[in-house]
């Protein structure tokens, strides 16, 4: 992984073409990780709605940072595993139903067979080695579970990383369906990202 899953989200959110100087603390990273303008285009209120989540359900929050989505899922299913390889940010992640998981790069560390939906929001661009890392998914993946991707389109945008950092659509299928998935939706009404779902 070429940088930690926090700073990529940190970039992500932040509204600029590029971050030329990192946050420095875990709290500085929650303030722009949280920062209330990031809703107005990440729109997570209707992400949720379209992903049609059940009481019952188990959700991994890839890059979870300090918890824009966890606390968000947690309201709605069983439980979140919040899972990130920043252990100061990942302590700001607490809630009923969440369940911190201090990863590494090459691995999520999720239990076998225990997740119904993973979500990556933002991270899979500089997750290195993608093709071991989807098998380690798909072993955490219950059987019918789902892989969901939420990534910045291939140009260049008011939000995100430059565009040379970034996965097209096209090559994210195409990851995906080396790795044995096969694409079941595609939600569109993001401004400046793809919503893909994906099955085994």
């Amino acid at each position: 992984m070429r940088a930690s899953l926090v700073f990529v989200a940190a970039l992500a959110s932040a509204q600029v073409h590029h971050q030329q100087h990192p946050p420095r603390s875990a709290d500085e990273y929650a303030k722009i990780l949280g920062d209330p303008s990031r809703d107005a285009w990440q729109k997570p209120q209707e992400v949720i709605e379209a992903l049609k989540l059940k009481p019952t359900e188990v959700i991994a929050d890839i890059g979870a940072g300090s918890g824009y989505f966890t606390r968000r899922f947690a309201r709605h299913v069983a439980k979140v595993y919040a899972v990130d390889i920043d252990e100061a940010l990942l302590a700001k992640t607490t809630g009923d139903k969440i369940e911190a998981v201090l990863a590494a790069a090459h691995d999520p560390k999720l239990p076998a067979a225990s997740v119904d939906t993973v979500f990556i929001c933002n991270v899979l661009h500089h997750i290195d080695h993608r093709d071991a890392y989807y098998r380690k998914l798909a072993g955490a993946i219950k059987p019918g579970g789902r892989i969901v991707i939420v990534d910045f389109h291939k140009r260049q945008l008011a939000v995100g990383p430059p565009a040379a950092m970034k996965l097209s659509e096209d090559q994210v299928r195409g990851e995906l369906s080396a790795a044995g998935f096969h694409q079941t939706a595609a939600h569109t009404f993001l401004p400046h990202q793809y919503f893909l779902e994906f099955k085994r």
